[in-house]
């Protein structure tokens, strides 16, 4: 077990972690308009200043626009000080999940190890955001990244346990707590002294965040709600001491007097009484993390623990979700790594033929896509993590692509180690059937991705189209871009002009009957995610081949089949909008869902009829 004391001590030094600052940069007013009136022009000048103050690359390919600003270059926000504190957290991190956690033995156990965890509150890692002052280790959304990316290589059923402690369960308290709140209840979360949990997720409340039942009433006194509902599949549910607890409760407004029930966030001890927890969940995977549905009854809240004001409770719970998505990236670029590793291992040292079998085709196939995968998931996590580490505030488009992205790919790289290992990849040794398992829940939690790339679409579909696009060269090409990849960075600005056409063509089509058409916002949803990958390894493999880095040529390949590909992609996507043959395929599934819901079963006769 490694010892914490001189970790501890360099980790909060004084001086090592710098404060970010947000972006300060507004853009000013521009000139009074000789407009029909001064109301049109006001009018104008507002929508216009609105459009061109969002800098999210994904936001604006809706808009037929390049708005690059915030990825090319590729970004590199961390200073000599906050790179300093990341090398002397790396090693101590690897090596403690090297020799003090054993995943296999988690997952037998279904929990973590009691000594894993004491060892993890020891390395400061139930904190690792927390400000300094509060007791934690105070890192940027960059450097928790890096150690996060380890977490995911080794345990992901250690990474939700943490993850679900600071990524949301205090996360609205970093956030959107004011100072008391911040005093009273950091200190003891980030020394892992108490576990915290988000609590959102209901029975009869999943995607709909906004239906839940929980409710809480304040006293005729005032001095506290009381607080009765019930949360379900509540990870750290039966460990938590402080939650983060979302419930309905009657707002009036000022100026109407009409009361309505709105969602408000609350900051819920265990000891205020009246919390109580189920038995731990029997899951598919992440078994190591505790899963539980938790009960409030009668539950006091002093009123001093609404978290963000009260009615303000959606909001909290989106600002909570939308922060920590990044994270779900870089670990799982970490995972990604650990697959892959397995295979080349397993690939460089099987004979079949008289060959090892990573001189197939069809091998070096799987290993290339597998890294291509990790390539663009990586490129990403940091890509996002930065952003928010400058100031952005408009990165939740990319941070809800991120997470659909990372999710699929790796489930898809770490099924084909599998594959790539063949009999061995399936037995339990190899460590590989486990890590399957537990990615399983990744598309699921936190924003299911059916439901998050409906968010992508529709957020993107209620942007006004651009008068100009913004980034291109004269050749069409994206600006910045290294000259090797001249002929990727055209194929891209040739998919984002067609792509905004394509979007303004649909909202013309059905207004605001779009919301129900998701078999197109699907198909364009996935066309925006390809598009924002194609951008971030250009922008990073550019950033390579300019600084002339040992890999370049290497990412070069990786950036220049990726583009290729997911050009076509995209292409395929956006023709499938627009296609009266795709139109009545879709017409034809909707109506083969309805009569296989209606009969509540297969419809189609057996072969032998019997």
């Amino acid at each position: 077990m490694i010892r914490a004391s001189k970790f501890l001590w360099a980790l909060n030094r004084p001086g090592l972690v710098k404060e970010i600052s947000p972006a300060a940069s507004r853009l000013q007013s521009t000139a009074a308009q000789p407009a029909a009136s001064e109301r049109e022009a006001q009018k104008a000048h507002k929508m216009s200043k609105k459009v061109e103050m969002n800098k999210s690359f994904v936001m604006n390919i809706f808009r037929g626009a390049a708005m690059t600003e915030q990825a090319i270059p590729y970004p590199s926000v961390l200073s000599d000080e906050q790179k300093e504190t990341l090398e002397m957290l790396v090693d101590p991190t690897e090596k403690f999940f090297e020799e003090c956690n054993d995943a296999a033995k988690n997952d037998a156990m279904e929990k973590v190890d009691d000594q894993t965890l004491e060892g993890l509150k020891e390395l400061g890692a139930f904190g690792l955001q927390v400000p300094v002052e509060f007791g934690g280790v105070g890192l940027s959304n960059t450097q928790y990244a890096r150690l996060v990316e380890i977490v995911g290589s080794h345990d992901l059923g250690v990474g939700i346990t943490l993850g679900a402690h600071q990524s949301i369960g205090f996360k609205g308290i970093l956030i959107a707590g004011n100072p008391e709140q911040k005093a009273k209840y950091l200190p003891k979360v980030a020394s892992g002294e108490h576990m915290a949990a988000f609590a959102l997720t209901e029975p009869s409340s999943g995607s709909d965040a906004g239906s839940i039942r929980s409710r809480a009433v304040l006293s005729e006194d005032g001095s506290h709600y009381v607080l009765n509902g019930s949360k379900i599949w509540i990870s750290n549910g039966g460990l938590a001491e402080v939650f983060t607890v979302f419930a309905q409760t009657p707002i009036t407004n000022p100026k109407t007097g009409v009361t309505k029930d709105k969602v408000t966030a609350f900051i819920v001890e265990r000891a205020f009484g009246g919390v109580s927890h189920g038995l731990p969940e029997k899951k598919m995977g992440i078994k190591a993390s505790n899963t539980a549905e938790v009960y409030f009854e009668d539950t006091k809240i002093p009123v001093e623990n609404v978290l963000g004001g009260s009615g303000n409770g959606f909001k909290v719970a989106m600002e909570i979700l939308n922060n920590g998505r990044f994270g779900m990236a870089a670990a799982l670029s970490g995972t990604m790594r650990y697959s892959i590793k397995k295979a080349l291992d397993f690939a460089t040292s099987r004979m079949q033929f008289g060959q090892r079998i990573d001189s197939f085709g069809t091998i070096q196939e799987k290993l290339a896509r597998m890294a291509m995968l990790h390539y663009v998931t990586e490129s990403m996590a940091y890509m996002i993590s930065s952003n928010m580490d400058s100031g952005s505030k408009d990165y939740h488009l990319e941070a809800a692509i991120s997470k659909c992205f990372a999710s699929e790919a790796a489930w898809t790289v770490t099924d084909e180690a599998i594959q790539v290992m063949g009999g061995m990849g399936f037995m339990k040794e190899a460590g590989l059937e486990r890590v399957l398992r537990d990615l399983r829940i990744f598309r699921i939690f936190e924003g299911t991705n059916d439901i998050l790339r409906l968010f992508v679409a529709l957020t993107g579909e209620g942007t006004k189209r651009a008068k100009r696009a913004i980034g291109f060269t004269n050749g069409g090409t994206i600006e910045g871009i290294h000259p090797n990849l001249n002929e990727s960075s055209l194929l891209l600005g040739r998919a984002i002009e067609a792509f905004g056409y394509t979007s303004e063509g649909l909202l013309m089509k059905h207004g605001k009957n779009i919301i129900g058409q998701q078999f197109l916002l699907n198909r364009l949803a996935n066309a925006s995610m390809d598009l924002y990958a194609s951008l971030v390894v250009l922008s990073r493999a550019s950033r390579s081949l300019t600084l002339n880095l040992s890999s370049a040529d290497h990412e070069e390949k990786i950036a220049r089949v990726w583009v290729n590909e997911a050009s076509d992609r995209i292409q395929l996507n956006l023709t499938a909008v627009k296609s009266s043959v795709s139109e009545k395929n879709f017409s034809d599934l909707e109506t083969i869902a309805k009569e296989l819901c209606s009969n509540g079963d297969i419809i189609a006769e057996r072969p032998l009829g019997i």
